[in-house]
């Protein structure tokens, strides 16, 4: 075994997917081939002489020579990027940059997120709106609001703290009821399209239509046509529009309820099982401007929702 450092590439490629646990999630962190990534492990285990994953038919594992060299890799690059993120907060001082999914940045956020900027007027902020999931560190991500399972355990040097639970509701403008007729029970929604939030579909499964239906204690509307949007932002404002009838996301419907753009025919609101969090990294509020949003944003979703910040129903 050689005496120098491996490259640094490679010991970053390893790195990354021991962290990761899959090459395809470590090759997409460093911006590189799954097939660049697994070139330099190999190059890094002919330099090392050792194997350092065992390749499975569809998943990979640390042998005992990677699971030794994992730890002090995994900790020594967690320094380094603690390093360069406090570097660039103290370039920047001033800057507080906030990740939030498309939807909730949309509907809620940016509607309201001038009057941060009203009292604080020296405070640049900068939305970064993405449904992954943000890296504190590597991304320069001060506070995030996520969607989680309600309970979770926070990782590891993050601090979670409830905002609102999610739950899902039967929403329409006013035109699509002239249109297509009126909604007295749920049957009469037979006569709408269902707009689909495909959102609900992916990882953050949430209620569907026939889950409505069911619990609704009414035979799911038999319906053709429609549209979908893996995006609620945009299936709410197709249902503003009057495109047809959308189990939305009260929180994020919660505006264009309370402007008459939408109504809710039904009182009806599906428990999702998730809550939105306001997740930041362990003792970042010593920063000013980070503790001032924190206390900005409870207060804003507490007068948005009262009930929604309570955790209790819309």
């Amino acid at each position: 075994m050689h005496n120098a450092l491996p490259p640094l590439t490679a010991l970053r490629a390893f790195e990354a997917t021991a962290r990761l646990g899959a090459m395809s999630r470590a090759a997409e962190e460093l911006s590189v081939t799954p097939g660049a990534l697994s070139h330099q492990i190999r190059g890094l285990e002919d330099y090392l002489e050792v194997k350092l994953f065992e390749r499975l038919p569809r998943s990979i594992q640390l042998t005992p020579a990677g699971a030794a060299l994992y730890p002090g890799l995994q900790g020594g690059f967690q320094q380094i990027r603690e390093a360069v993120a406090a570097l660039r907060r103290l370039a920047d001082p001033n800057v507080l940059v906030i990740s939030t999914p498309p939807g909730l940045t949309a509907k809620l956020l940016a509607p309201r997120l001038y009057r941060f900027a009203e009292t604080h007027p020296d405070v640049e902020v900068r939305v970064a709106s993405s449904s992954k999931v943000a890296d504190f560190l590597t991304d320069g991500v001060d506070l995030a609001i996520r969607n989680l399972p309600l309970g979770s355990p926070p990782p590891q040097g993050l601090v979670v703290e409830h905002l609102m639970n999610l739950q899902v509701l039967p929403v329409c403008a006013p035109s699509a009821i002239a249109r297509f007729g009126s909604l007295t029970t749920p049957s009469d929604l037979a006569r709408f399209p269902l707009i689909q939030d495909d959102m609900m579909i992916g990882t953050t499964r949430l209620p569907r239509w026939s889950e409505w239906f069911e619990a609704a204690g009414a035979p799911e509307a038999a319906h053709g046509g429609g549209l979908g949007f893996n995006s609620p932002d945009h299936a709410l404002d197709a249902a503003v529009e009057g495109a047809g009838a959308l189990l939305a996301q009260t929180i994020l419907a919660h505006d264009d309820l309370k402007s008459g753009r939408l109504v809710a025919p039904f009182d009806l609101a599906l428990p999702t099982g998730r809550e939105f969090c306001l997740v930041y990294p362990d003792g970042s509020t010593k920063r000013p401007i980070v503790a001032a949003f924190r206390e900005w944003v409870l207060r804003e979703v507490a007068a948005t929702c009262v009930s929604c910040a309570g955790g209790a129903k819309d």
